[in-house]
């Protein structure tokens, strides 16, 4: 029997599940992931009656709630602290970026929704001032972090596949999806290890096996 659930929304879209199932996955625990059809704009109303916040990813375990992709990312790692850099310093560098991540960039967020549907297609109206600064940004992130912590390995903090990898694992998605121009090397070699990573196949391979009904047409149509 599971020792809980983890309560997602649609794979092809939510990026927070994505975060919070990843979290999860890594740390090893034993619970049910409960899929959920999101109706878009908050209207998921079988959410409301499932999560303190009325959001995925929502995390029972051993009794324990928790919601917000940040705090199981956190919870996890009290379980498995290898989810976060041993060294301090690198620690304190995967918690402030994953914090940042988590708080910010809402042009990227707003301009290109994540669509696992999508592939590699721009958009035809192109990127304004806000989403390219958005851009630029995670590009810095992801450059200095790998040329200050990555040398072991492909990940940002080296070898291991971390919480502040799978704090930026759905704008990977979202960059590939939309063919974002204007990364550095480093940072679309970065992108090519996370989408290869065994956990984010299984992502991909079980949003592909939901319904089409379960897309939405304000994601789907987007030029």
């Amino acid at each position: 029997m599971a020792d809980g659930r983890l309560v997602i929304g649609t794979r092809r879209y939510s990026s927070w599940s994505l975060r919070g199932w990843l979290s999860v996955r890594l740390a090893g625990l034993d619970v049910e992931i409960q899929a959920l059809r999101l109706a878009g704009g908050g209207k998921t109303v079988a959410l409301k009656t499932l999560s303190p916040n009325g959001c995925a990813p929502y995390l029972e375990h051993q009794g324990i709630a928790v919601w917000d992709s940040l705090s199981i990312a956190e919870y996890c790692a009290e379980l498995t602290p290898a989810l976060w850099p041993h060294d301090r310093a690198a620690r304190a560098h995967a918690r402030s970026i994953s914090a940042e991540m988590h708080a910010g960039f809402r042009a990227v967020r707003s301009a290109l929704p994540m669509n696992l549907g999508r592939v590699n297609r721009p958009l035809a109206a192109g990127l304004d001032e806000d989403t390219l600064r958005d851009i630029a940004r995670i590009d810095a992130i992801w450059t200095e972090t790998r040329d200050r912590y990555g040398a072991e390995g492909p990940y940002l903090f080296g070898a291991t596949f971390c919480n502040a990898d799978a704090a930026f694992a759905p704008v990977v998605s979202r960059f590939a999806s939309y063919a974002v121009p204007g990364l550095s090397d480093v940072s679309r070699a970065y992108m090519r290890a996370v989408q290869a990573h065994p956990l984010m196949r299984q992502w991909a391979d079980d949003a592909a096996q939901e319904s089409q009904d379960w897309q939405l047409e304000m994601y789907e149509s987007l030029a």
